[in-house]
């Protein structure tokens, strides 16, 4: 169900007409007080408000929302960062450094990416994210309930909110 609200607006007299004069038919007459009124700025209005509560569940939904896109463009940015130090040819040259340093026959076949290859980086990188969306969640749930707990005993957070011109 939707209530639908009309506002009536007020519009100033054209020139030639008489004040109070309908300017079509079937359209009421404008006062002539607001005709003769000379539009004022006023002051904007201000409301003190006191934000004594914070619902728990919808800052739970609200930040386990926040932390999976938290996650995802984790997840993401580490991919990406792989591929570009890759095209860059970091891990070419990681090996050939380790290979020149260190020597010997051993190391030949040695391969940076098998310890920290793209699979096992985006794996951990995964695995981080969904203990930090967990994380994430609760810590936020847990300060809602210790907010609410703190503003029974002071009060809670005054605001001031105030009307744009």
């Amino acid at each position: 169900m939707t209530e639908r609200v009309e506002d009536t607006v007020v519009r100033p007299a054209a020139a030639g007409r008489p004040a109070g004069a309908p300017s079509a038919p079937g359209t009421a007459p404008v006062p002539p007080s607001a005709q003769a009124a000379p539009a004022r700025g006023r002051a904007p209005r201000r409301a003190r408000l006191r934000l004594t509560r914070i619902d728990p569940w919808s800052v739970m939904k609200t930040s386990f929302l926040l932390s999976i896109a938290f996650a995802v463009v984790t997840v993401v940015s580490v991919a990406m960062v792989w591929q570009v130090l890759g095209a860059a040819g970091v891990w070419d040259s990681i090996n050939s450094t380790i290979q020149e340093s260190i020597g010997g026959e051993d190391l030949a076949s040695f391969r940076i990416e098998d310890y920290v290859g793209t699979s096992r980086v985006l794996g951990f990188t995964m695995l981080v994210a969904a203990i930090d969306v967990v994380l994430i969640t609760a810590a936020a749930t847990l300060v809602a309930f210790l907010y609410n707990m703190s503003a029974a005993l002071l009060g809670g957070v005054e605001i001031t909110l105030a009307e744009d011109n």
